[in-house]
């Protein structure tokens, strides 16, 4: 630690010698393990990275203003737009098929980790974009019941969407990671920050546990300062 390392990095080589020395001590070569009494420092949790509420209010407006009726246009805006409003991952918009979306009940079925399906609510204007881009598809490609296809009308792939969100947030954000992942944890974050309950948010993410949302419980600086001056008698 004093050279400089991480908590994280420590542990690692903490980890690495024990499992050493137990070797070690099971081939008879030592008689007890020096690193039973080593402590490993404890590594802060990572919060995730999110996109500010504004930037990506931004970035939906602009992409709608001249929102493209062309098939690869309107898939891309579809892709940030279905990653923004719904918090599936990646893996998971890429599964979507063209079934899944109940325009009937303006929700949209997601099939997550371990076979466990969600329903995530759509709004009006996600949902006339989403008819539109059905129309299209089904005249380009007919036969596919995916519903973001690659321009030749494959299965889309990981890449492809990373491309598409990385290129999108370009000029908006000045995060240095600019994945799909990014917009789950945009969702989640202004989820959190907008008053939604943690159990909510649990189920909008397909969490297993609420421990893994409870990462989004952290607030903005300017939150917490906005809340103080409103809530304390001398703020």
């Amino acid at each position: 630690m004093s050279k400089g390392n991480q908590p994280r990095s420590v542990s690692r080589k903490v980890s690495s010698l024990r499992t050493y020395f137990r070797y070690l001590k099971r081939k008879g070569v030592i008689s007890s393990n020096p690193m039973t009494k080593i402590v490993v420092p404890k590594a802060g949790k990572k919060l995730p990275l999110f996109i500010e509420e504004k930037e990506v209010k931004a970035l939906i407006e602009n992409m709608e203003k001249s929102l493209p009726v062309e098939f690869e246009g309107l898939r891309d805006y579809l892709v940030i737009k279905l990653l923004y409003i719904s918090g599936m991952r990646r893996a998971e918009l890429i599964a979507v098929r063209d079934s899944d979306i109940r325009f009937d009940q303006g929700i949209i079925k997601i099939m997550g980790k371990g076979g466990k399906e969600r329903l995530i609510p759509i709004d009006e204007k996600t949902s006339a974009s989403l008819s539109v881009y059905q129309n299209l598809k089904g005249e380009l490609f007919p036969d596919s019941q995916s519903l973001i296809l690659t321009s030749k009308g494959k299965q889309a792939y990981p890449n492809l969407i990373y491309r598409i969100v990385n290129q999108a947030l370009n000029g908006y954000t000045t995060l240095s990671r600019k994945s799909p992942h990014v917009m789950r944890h945009t969702f989640a974050t202004q989820l959190a920050n907008n008053g939604a309950e943690l159990n909510a948010v649990k189920e909008l993410l397909g969490h297993a546990s609420l421990a893994s949302t409870q990462v989004y419980t952290h607030t903005s600086i300017d939150r917490l300062k906005d809340i103080y001056k409103k809530a304390h008698p001398k703020g």
